[in-house]
């Protein structure tokens, strides 16, 4: 093949990649708006590929099978498991990169282009954060409206194992260093994965309860504006579906008739507005319990060489096993989100091991400082 029709080849993939996710998503969506919405998406994903096909069928290049990548299929399991609103943060920034790529190849890439940054307003939108929405102009006028919604369940296992990691890695690495005998270093270690879990745990439950509290109090605030001012809210409903594609007129018979059952009208509101599902404000025993989970799992990792060896050989393998780790989650972190592997597997490392070498030369400093 020449450069041109790798160029193609490789657009042929990706566009097919974004088909099969957006399918997927949409398969696993509650909402039938966010789902209609994937489903746009990925049809626009195979009028894309259908373009590159026609260019590579032309020059008589091969065409691959059509099947899904790895990370297409990790992150359709991931919907699946989690909901689409842990994966939607991590498809957000492709779109931005696909677009760029499209407008420096020209042509009719850029007007691919102007479409892979309107899915990205889209996804934009399905975030709690989402600017440029019905969402955040509503929230412009009602000020008790606060961007809630739980934090992205992959983000805050992920941070809990690897706080539990370097936390005690860098620990029982400090107290290595100022020479203390292994049977202390393995109970230094154990007692910084009891405390340090407990705290993340304590400190989560505290935090879901509170927000929770909060995002209670918003879907009442609305419950109540819906009896108040129904005015209102009628145009609030009849803006978000404006800018779902119906025309003014339509919009306002479909917002007229969704406030006729308030609690119909209530779900969408709560669920365009707040961005949130009012079945499922978060679990603060659940989020406590899986940050326990993930904080300990983490911490136990540095613990298990000192329980198999002794001395600075135990404190050169734990390094080792919780830097292969590290790299390892960094790696996952860049795969799922379509960035370089190689690069966030390398960051984390290298924040590891800053982390853990400072503390080890504390406690070599403060071991001979005494010794």
């Amino acid at each position: 093949m020449n450069p041109r029709t790798d160029l193609w080849l490789q657009n042929l993939l990706d566009e097919r990649d974004g088909a099969a996710l957006y399918d997927g998503l949409a398969r696993y969506e509650r909402d039938e708006a966010r789902a209609k919405s994937f489903r746009d998406m990925a049809d626009a994903e195979r009028r894309h590929a259908e373009i590159w096909q026609r260019k590579l069928e032309k020059e008589g290049a091969p065409l691959p099978p059509n099947h899904p990548t790895s990370r297409v299929r990790a992150l359709v399991w991931l919907a699946r498991r989690l909901g689409t609103s842990a994966v939607v943060p991590m498809v957000v920034e492709a779109e931005e990169r696909d677009a760029k790529k499209y407008e420096a190849q020209g042509d009719e890439a850029v007007a691919i282009a102007r479409e892979e940054r309107e899915h990205r307003e889209v996804l934009s939108g399905m975030t709690p954060a989402g600017s440029g929405t019905a969402r955040a102009i509503i929230s412009t006028r009602e000020r008790w409206h606060r961007g809630g919604g739980r934090a992205g369940s992959i983000r805050a296992a992920i941070f809990g194992m690897n706080d539990g990691l370097l936390s005690n890695l860098s620990l029982m690495l400090g107290v290595a260093g100022a020479g203390v005998e292994t049977r202390s270093v393995v109970v230094t270690g154990f007692a910084g994965l009891l405390a340090g879990a407990f705290s993340m745990a304590a400190g989560e439950y505290t935090s879901v309860a509170s927000q929770r509290d909060l995002l209670a109090r918003q879907v009442a605030l609305e419950r109540r504006e819906i009896e108040e001012a129904p005015e209102e809210e009628a145009a609030e409903l009849a803006l978000i579906f404006k800018q779902k594609g119906l025309s003014t007129e339509q919009a306002s018979r479909t917002a007229a008739e969704i406030l006729k059952r308030p609690e119909s009208a209530l779900d969408t509101l709560v669920r365009e507005e707040l961005g949130l599902d009012p079945e499922d404000l978060g679990s603060p025993f659940g989020a406590a319990s899986s940050s326990f989970v993930m904080f300990a799992v983490g911490a136990i990792v540095p613990v298990l060489p000192f329980l198999l060896v002794k001395g600075q050989v135990a404190a050169a393998a734990a390094a080792a096993l919780a830097g292969v780790v590290l790299a390892s989650v960094g790696g996952l972190v860049g795969f799922l989100s379509g960035t370089s592997v190689v690069k966030s597997a390398g960051r984390m490392l290298g924040l590891a091991a800053l982390a853990g070498g400072v503390t080890y030369l504390v406690g070599r400093l403060f071991g001979a400082a005494i010794g």
